[in-house]
């Protein structure tokens, strides 16, 4: 089936995920990711500071037929800033991490992510560069995992083959997965910048107190705290509690001394 015929496939578009490529390393890759991604009907494709640059040649070269998705690219500089406005994040990886996280398959992962853009959340899906995958530093800003099933012998999977087996589960279930949707009374669920920005007003909090002590183990504290807080389904609710409870809390401190 050609890109024409996808465009002209009733109902092959809607709300679907963001593939966010982080710092890709080939032009190449980029082009065969957005090839995957178009033979699946997805075509919301981010990239967080490619290594050579945007717009690059070879990547379109390699989407043959689907130029659509680069069209409509979204380049950003930062991991934070291509994840602001989304809700819920996976983050591919083939290695094990020191990290509490729920690890899905693609076939679960995609599943969730459907019940969840059915129920009007934003939802993107992380990809690490091609040769050692995403950093601890991206994947504590992830909600859970995805975690590809291969040989443990030999593990390493290309960019667009990852990209391409994730966008197959998001198309296979298409016709058969009945949408959960979640009684989110009058909230929605938190963006990932709200949830940042209280994030750095706790961190700025504890600052205050001497929490990160001893000096070394700062990155990895802040880091836990980044975990812990990205696991929660936070609504935007709740998010606006916790700056309140931290505001109270600093308030008493202050009439105290």
């Amino acid at each position: 089936m050609s890109g024409t015929d996808h465009a002209k496939d009733e109902g092959w578009q809607g709300p679907t995920p963001a593939f966010i490529l982080v710092r890709p390393q080939m032009g190449e890759n980029i082009g065969g990711a957005a090839r995957a991604m178009w033979n699946f009907g997805l075509d919301r494709m981010r990239l967080v500071a490619p290594r050579d640059g945007w717009p690059n040649p070879k990547a379109v070269a390699m989407a043959s037929g689907a130029g659509r998705v680069l069209d409509q690219v979204q380049v950003v500089a930062s991991t934070e800033a291509a994840l602001a406005d989304l809700n819920y994040v996976f983050a591919t990886t083939a290695r094990s991490r020191d990290l509490t996280k729920t690890v899905l398959t693609p076939e679960r992962a995609m599943a969730e992510a459907r019940e969840m853009i059915a129920a009007g959340q934003k939802v993107g899906v992380m990809f690490g560069p091609e040769r050692a995958g995403l950093e601890n530093a991206d994947i504590v800003r992830a909600n859970a995992l995805i975690s590809i099933p291969v040989n443990p012998a030999f593990a390493s999977l290309n960019l667009a083959q990852s990209v391409l087996l994730n966008a197959y589960e998001w198309r296979r279930q298409a016709d058969d997965v009945v949408p959960e949707v979640r009684e989110m009374g009058k909230t929605r669920f938190a963006t990932h910048i709200e949830v940042e920005k209280f994030t750095e007003h706790l961190e700025a909090k504890l600052d205050d107190v001497g929490f990160f002590w001893p000096e070394h183990k700062r990155d990895s504290m802040i880091e836990n705290l980044r975990n812990m807080f990205s696991r929660l389904d936070l609504t935007d609710a709740d998010v606006r509690t916790l700056h309140g409870v931290l505001r109270a809390l600093t308030e008493k401190r202050r009439g105290q001394d």
